[in-house]
């Protein structure tokens, strides 16, 4: 029985490193998700104010003549 009841336990042990593993992978998975989400607003807000930027200096481009 020693030998079957050791052979449980490390049955148990790895299923319970892959459900770990399995659950950090999800956990890195949202985290650069989310990151990407973050660079893709950055980047829109970025284009934006160039955006009025560039509005601004030819407003007053035509102002002037």
């Amino acid at each position: 029985m020693d030998s079957n009841n050791a052979s449980f336990n490390a049955g148990q042990a790895k299923g319970q490193t892959q459900e770990k593993a399995s659950n950090l992978t999800d956990k890195a998975s949202n985290a650069a998700q989310s990151a990407k989400e973050s660079m893709q607003e950055t980047g829109q807000q970025m284009q934006a104010k160039a955006q009025g930027a560039v509005d601004s200096v030819k407003d007053a481009t035509n102002n002037r003549n």
